[in-house]
This record gives structure tokens, C-alpha cells and sequence, in this order.
């Protein structure tokens, strides 16, 4: 599993001119699902995300985690984000998980958010969106979950 987390002052999510979610101050993470991802790597993820310390204390320290300011999150399917552009000029997607296991993936991950008590405004798994944002910082973390074992 993948994600960019983008701490962001504002986000928005459109989908055919209409907006469907939005967020003030918090983390917009967009989310790579591949192949041999599972439930290990939802808890992982969002456990990382949670306790992340990428805002800033009262000295300008990246300190403080998106509980600790009491920021918005909102998470955004991207299968891109396992694009493989080693090769060619076509990216290849073969590592991503197939659009049905993805969602299942996505969805448990929005859901493990919301138990923690982060309910999270939401992308439309598979929609063509526009995404408008403000990058706080700019702060952009790239995360990846560890390979399974065994």
C-alpha cells in the first residue's frame, strides 16, 4: 500500500462538476492499493497516518500529529500511484490491485479511520475527480507499508 499525504490548509474533491467532499487544515492522503496488499497493511497505514508528527508545535517544529491539531482528513483512491514508468513511456499498472479488491481495500481503510475516530471525507473510488488543494508547508510525505512477511 501507498500514500501521499499532502498537509493541506484546504482541500475539495469534485466529480463531474459537482463537489462531493471537502476539508479545512488537516492531510489529504491519496491511496495506492497493490496487488498482494491486505488487512495488515489497512492497520498499518493507518496507524502511521494517525500518528505521523508532520504539523508544526508552538516553536515551528514538525512535532504534531493530525490528533494532536484536531485536522480533517480526507483519503482519495489513486491506483497511479503504482505506476511503473521504469520502462517505456507508458506506465505500467500491474502492481495495483484490480479495481475490485481495491475499493474492498479502500473502504476498509476509511473505515479503520472512522473506528479511530477520524471519519474522513472521501474521493468516488473509481471517478474521474478533480482534486483542488492548498499545500500547507509545503509539507508532501511519501509512505509506502512494509512487503508482507513470509
Amino acid at each position: 500500500m501507498r500514500a501521499l499525504l499532502q498537509r493541506v490548509s484546504r482541500c475539495a474533491v469534485r466529480v463531474d462538476g459537482r463537489e462531493v467532499s471537502r476539508i479545512g487544515r488537516g492531510l489529504l492522503m491519496l491511496l495506492g492499493v497493490s496487488r498482494s496488499d491486505g488487512e495488515a497493511e489497512v492497520e498499518f497505514m493507518v496507524n502511521k497516518v494517525l500518528n505521523l508528527r508532520i504539523f508544526d508545535d508552538s516553536e515551528g517544529k514538525l512535532n504534531l500529529s493530525l490528533a494532536d491539531v484536531g485536522g480533517e482528513l480526507m483519503v482519495v483512491s489513486q491506483f497511479t500511484l503504482y505506476g511503473d514508468a521504469r520502462k517505456g513511456r507508458r506506465p505500467s499498472y500491474i502492481e495495483a490491485a484490480p479495481p475490485e479488491r481495491a475499493e474492498v481495500l479502500y473502504k476498509a481503510v476509511c473505515d479503520a479511520f472512522a473506528r479511530a475516530g477520524f471519519e474522513p471525507a472521501r474521493g468516488v473510488f473509481g471517478a474521474r475527480m478533480a482534486v483542488k488543494l492548498v499545500n500547507d508547508g509545503p509539507v508532501t510525505i511519501l509512505l509506502e507499508s512494509p512487503p508482507p512477511s513470509g
